[in-house]
């Protein structure tokens, strides 16, 4: 069974949602804050969190920014009665992969659940045993570890961030609509809307770009989307 840890301050909810998370087979660990969120995930290992976004003490947003600035990948479903284009924006800017508004049907947070965690199994976001490492200027991106280095230090990477630059990378000089960028890292199912997108851009520009605001690697094509572009160094070596 996948295990999903729950963090909400709502005991009802977090009560409905266990409940109807067993029936469809996810053992649910539940939290009504964050103190223990730490310990939980080193003690249970959940495949993925969900985080209400309005919890008392430290919220889900300041939660999914500290984990994911310590290297944690884990995927993370934000909750939040708020739903406005802008807030589900600093969502997936603050690290998280999706966005369910309150109120919402338990059964769209088992989809939106099921589409994350299918998100790992996509040949996009998957491991390439025979895929070999891509070199670009300082950084290797290893597609059979799913590892980004620069200069050997490993730099941590969420599923999502892999799968988008993998798919650049696999397409390389290749302007790709945000349309088919969401196809290849999200799945035809995925409801995702195109700033999905351009925030994890912008999230990987500034961990691989020197100056995030004249992007060498990846570069906008105004009117289509975005393109991977190696330096003239750049070789992609394949495993033997």
């Amino acid at each position: 069974m996948k295990k999903i840890l729950l963090v909400d301050d709502d005991p009802e909810l977090r009560q409905l949602l266990a409940t109807y998370l067993g029936r469809h087979g996810f053992d649910t660990l539940l939290l009504p804050d964050t103190r223990q969120l730490d310990a939980y995930l080193e003690r249970y290992h959940p495949h993925l969190v969900v985080l209400d976004l309005m919890m008392p003490g430290e919220d889900g947003l300041a939660a999914c920014r500290r984990l994911r600035a310590r290297g944690e990948t884990l995927p993370v479903i934000m909750l939040t009665a708020r739903d406005e284009p802008v807030d589900r924006v600093i969502g997936l800017e603050m690290g998280a992969d999706d966005y369910v508004g309150k109120p919402f049907d338990p059964r769209e947070l088992v989809a939106r659940i099921e589409a994350v965690l299918r998100r790992g199994l996509r040949s996009a976001a998957a491991p390439d045993p025979q895929g070999g490492v891509v070199c670009f200027g300082e950084w290797s991106l290893d597609r059979g570890t799913r590892q980004l280095a620069r200069n050997g230090e490993v730099v941590a990477l969420t599923s999502g961030e892999f799968a988008l630059l993998n798919a650049l990378v696999m397409n390389a000089n290749r302007p790709m609509k945000r349309e088919r960028l969401l196809e290849l890292t999200r799945g035809d199912d995925s409801d995702s809307f195109d700033r999905a997108i351009d925030v994890q851009i912008h999230r990987l520009r500034r961990l691989i770009e020197t100056d995030p605001s004249r992007p060498r690697y990846l570069q906008t094509v105004w009117g289509v989307g975005y393109v991977f572009v190696p330096d003239g160094g750049a070789e992609e070596k394949r495993a033997s």
